[in-house]
């Protein structure tokens, strides 16, 4: 694969425009001058062609501290470099810049000149004074808004010698990323991160310095275990929030974060003197509400005392400060000397296969009968609770899906013990478990009416009526049947005749006047 690098002093876009061409945020930008220190590198696809792409620090001209760590990592990538971009400011060429142009004399078949804040038409005349520099590959851009791309990738296909029949190259990264197992590096600053990276890709991927948050963005490297490959995220220390004063900083730790939910499995790397801190246990907690595989990685073992049971000692306290992660393994390394790697890699193996597990339906269930007769869960308010069946619904992360009767104050304790038994008896026992619970659906009649409710007979079910029998009526005339009296009818007849006599009364009384 080819390699291209961009090169150049600080704060004059590197970053950005390596952002652009890969397409998504990989690098910190900010108008502070220095910010990237570490190089970075990205597969890019250049028109249908795969390229790895490298972010390199500022090149300074004091080389004070930081200054020179980055300016001598940077300048180290060119010899590798199949075409580097030189990157300059239209507006201004400051001293820094002319030491770069000389410096770069001796790889000038393959810089590509790249004038940047090409932002407007009346900066496109400044290109013409950069000529002079001797270079015969010139293009203005803007890598903020993405203008003069196009000319620069056509540059750079004229430059490199690239492969016409071409495979799917996305599909050809999708299954390297598929097989290659990834761990990402945390912890918190100065434990000795980078330093584990370095020894591990075999290569001076990080700056490894004991000043506190050397380290910004994440730092990407490969290495191959055993026929097992490997993709390692080496990331910047976590501090608490109310020491993080720079906005550099708060990005940077944010990435760090982030890259838990890129990788499979976590080194939580604990310096071994100072021990565990309450920032440790915020970043476990991250880590196991992730679903990820995690290694207690405790470093600097070679600074240890030797005295008897010393390390036991430390794994007891580990252990104790740490019951959030009582299932993860402990492994006792030393970076520097490279004391413990191997068995810290097996680990790592053995984790990612137990979360690529998957647990056949039938054998879960027939385990869940076992462990419900050996412990049954606990009597509620409403009666028992019963779990009646699960499944695994998912691997990476490990999740298995229970079906209850009843929801509502069902027992923590009892999902733990089941937890412990799908550790115990189902291989998983390094790393973490969800258990989702669910009320089992039952059928309409019965969550209507109730389980001993009486079902109502249906035309189907329902008997056939007898006819009704009439008893038989003897011979003679047939007799009408007499109304039936209503409550107080006959003191409604004598009201009435009591009336009519009044009225004939005063009638007669009227007549004889």
């Amino acid at each position: 694969m080819k390699n291209v690098v961009i090169i150049g002093r600080p704060n004059v876009g590197k970053s950005t425009l390596f952002n652009r061409l890969i397409g998504k945020r990989r690098a910190i930008t900010d108008p502070t001058p220095g910010v990237t220190r570490d190089p970075i590198s990205e597969k890019w696809i250049l028109n249908g062609h795969a390229v790895n792409l490298t972010d390199s620090g500022g090149v300074k001209l004091d080389l004070e501290g930081f200054d020179e760590l980055v300016s001598k990592k940077s300048l180290s990538l060119l010899d590798d470099a199949d075409a580097i971009l030189f990157m300059m400011d239209c507006t201004e060429v400051t001293p820094e810049d002319q030491m770069l142009i000389k410096t770069l004399r001796p790889y000038t078949d393959k810089i590509v000149l790249v004038v940047n804040k090409i932002d407007d038409v009346a900066r496109e005349d400044l290109i013409w004074n950069y000529f002079s520099f001797g270079y015969q590959r010139i293009v203005g851009i803007s890598s903020s808004h993405g203008l003069g791309i196009d000319a620069l990738e056509e540059t750079l296909m004229g430059m490199l010698d690239l492969e016409d029949d071409i495979e799917d190259v996305e599909d050809l990264q999708a299954e390297d990323d598929r097989n290659s197992i990834k761990i990402a590096v945390l912890g918190k600053p100065n434990t000795g991160k980078s330093t584990l990276t370095n020894l591990l890709t075999g290569m001076d991927l990080s700056i490894v310095s004991p000043i506190a948050g050397t380290t910004r963005d994440v730092v990407k490297g490969d290495f191959s275990y055993k026929g097992r490959e490997f993709t390692i995220l080496d990331t910047a220390g976590i501090r608490r929030k109310s020491k993080v004063e720079e906005d550099v900083e708060y990005y940077s730790v944010n990435r760090a974060i982030k890259t838990i939910d890129d990788a499979d499995v976590v080194l939580l790397v604990v310096d071994t003197i100072e021990g565990l801190s309450e920032q440790d246990k915020k970043i476990a907690n991250l880590i196991v509400r992730r679903g990820k595989g995690v290694v207690i990685v405790l470093n600097k073992t070679d600074l240890l005392k030797g005295l008897p049971n010393e390390r036991q000692a430390i794994e007891d306290r580990v252990r104790f400060q740490f019951p959030i992660l009582n299932f993860a393994p402990i492994r006792f390394i030393s970076a520097a000397t490279a004391d413990g790697i191997g068995a810290m890699l097996d680990t790592v193996l053995k984790i990612n296969d137990q979360l690529s597990r998957r647990v056949d339906t039938a054998m879960l269930n027939n385990a869940l009968k076992a462990w419900g007769e050996a412990y049954q869960p606990t009597r509620g308010s409403e009666g028992h609770f019963k779990v009646y069946y699960g499944t695994q619904i998912s691997a990476k992360p490990v999740k298995f899906l229970f079906f209850i009767n009843r929801k509502k104050d069902f027992p923590q304790t009892y999902v733990q013990y089941l937890k412990n038994c799908i550790r115990r008896d189902l291989l998983f026992g390094d790393v973490p478990i969800e258990i989702d619970l669910r009320e089992r659906q039952r059928s309409e009649s019965n969550h209507k009416l109730g389980q001993k409710a009486k079902v109502r007979p249906t035309s189907e079910t329902r008997a056939p009526k007898r006819p009704e029998t009439k008893p038989a009526q003897k011979g003679g005339k047939a007799k009408a049947k007499p109304a039936a009296k209503k409550v107080g009818a006959k003191a409604k007849a004598n009201a009435v005749k009591k009336a009519r006599e009044s009225y004939k009364q005063s009638k007669a009384v009227k007549r004889g006047k």
